[in-house]
């Protein structure tokens, strides 16, 4: 079963900028990094899950949601089996519980969305902000 294991999250400053990682491994034999989109959703309190940004499993396609266009960029290293979400000028609005998904699938309908179409979720890492 596919693991993932988000990190990087903490208190920030509002217009800082932090990054968060998505590590994976357990993949099946046959498979590897490159097979799976990535995609990464948050959750503020009290509010529905919301698709933040993906990325394709085979090319350099990439979603992002319109609030962080600008300032959210996903990427992947495949030989780390990693993926990175680079946050700058961190937006009051932006705290939240953070999670990485991954699907065999990739689509910019199933990023924009609570991502309930995501095979395979971490448990998330949460990101606040501190005045």
């Amino acid at each position: 079963q596919v693991q993932l294991v988000e990190s990087g999250g903490g208190v920030v400053q509002p217009g800082n900028s932090l990054r968060l990682s998505c590590e994976a491994s357990g993949f099946a034999p046959g498979y590897m990094m490159d097979d799976f989109a990535f995609g990464w959703f948050r959750q503020a309190p009290g509010k529905e899950r919301e698709g933040v940004s993906c990325i394709a499993n085979n090319h350099d396609l990439r979603w992002h949601a319109d609030s962080v266009k600008g300032r959210f960029t996903i990427s992947r290293d495949n030989a780390d089996n990693v993926v990175y979400l680079e946050i700058t000028n961190l937006k009051p609005e932006d705290p939240a519980v953070y999670y990485c998904a991954a699907d065999l699938f990739f689509s910019t309908t199933r990023c924009n969305s609570p991502g309930q179409d995501m095979e395979h979720w971490g448990k998330g890492t949460l990101v606040t902000v501190s005045s």
